[in-house]
C-alpha cells in the first residue's frame, strides 16, 4: 500500500527562475506490475521484503527488466472483493496483472459459478486497461469434497482458454502439504516456501514479458 506523509511549515521564500538541475527532475515512472490478491499475495506472516511480489521485483532487476512490481495483495479478499478494488489497482501504467484470487471464496464455500463470474470481470477490467494477464490456479482443499474440487479446479483452465490468457497452474506447487514450507497454520508458505513461489511465479512472468 502506499503511504503519503506531508509536514506543515512556512510559506516558501519566492525561487529564481533559473532551471532547476538534472538530479532535482523527477524520476520517470516505471510501467507497472500488479500482483493481485489475496494473503498470499500481501505475505500475510512474512517480512513485507520476502513476501512474493517483492521477491519477483528481485528477479526482474537482476535479469534487466524495468518495471515497478506493485504488491496489491489484501488478506482475506474474495474474488468479490477483487471486482470492488480491480479498478483502483490498475491505475498508471500498468503492463501486467497477476491475477492470484479464489482460495478464500472455496475456504468459504462459496460457488464456483460466482468465483469464475468474478474472476472473468477482473480479467476483462485488466484486458480492457490494456494490461496483460498471468493467472495463478488454485485448488479447494481436500474436505471440501470431491465434486467441489474438480469444479473448482476446472475453473482457471477454462478461464485461460476463454481469455487466451498466460496460466499458472497452480500457485503452491512444490509447497502445498510440505510442512518445513509453510507457517504453522499449513496454509501461507513461510520464507523458503515463498521463494519457490517467487520462482513459479517468475517462469510464467518470464513467457510473458519475452
Amino acid at each position: 500500500m502506499l503511504v503519503l506523509s506531508g509536514c506543515k511549515g512556512h510559506a516558501p521564500k519566492e525561487e529564481t527562475s533559473a532551471p532547476p538541475s538534472s538530479a532535482a527532475l523527477p524520476a520517470k515512472s516505471l510501467p507497472k506490475i500488479v500482483a493481485f490478491g489475496d494473503s498470499l499475495t500481501a505475505g500475510l506472516g512474512l517480512q513485507q521484503s520476502t513476501s512474493y511480489p517483492a521477491l519477483l521485483q528481485q528477479k526482474l532487476d537482476a535479469d534487466g527488466f524495468n518495471y515497478e512490481v506493485v504488491n496489491a495483495g489484501v488478506s482475506g479478499d474474495t474474488t468479490a472483493g477483487g471486482v470492488r478494488r480491480i479498478d483502483w489497482a490498475l491505475d498508471g501504467e500498468v503492463r501486467a496483472v497477476i491475477l492470484e484470487l479464489g482460495a478464500n471464496d472455496f475456504l468459504r464455500g462459496q460457488p464456483v459459478d460466482a468465483m469464475k463470474r468474478n474472476l472473468a470481470t477482473i480479467i476483462e477490467r485488466a484486458k480492457a486497461h490494456g494490461a496483460m494477464v498471468l493467472l495463478a490456479g488454485m485448488e479447494a482443499p481436500t474436505n471440501s469434497g470431491p465434486e467441489y474440487r474438480k469444479a473448482v479446479h476446472e475453473v482457471f483452465p477454462s478461464l485461460a482458454r476463454e481469455y487466451q490468457i498466460h496460466l499458472i497452474p497452480f500457485l503452491l506447487t512444490g509447497v502445498a502439504g510440505i510442512e518445513s514450507l509453510n507457517q504453522r497454520d499449513g496454509i501461507h508458505p513461510n520464507e523458503e516456501g515463498t521463494k519457490i513461489v517467487a520462482e513459479t511465479v517468475y517462469r510464467s512472468l518470464r513467457q510473458l514479458l519475452d
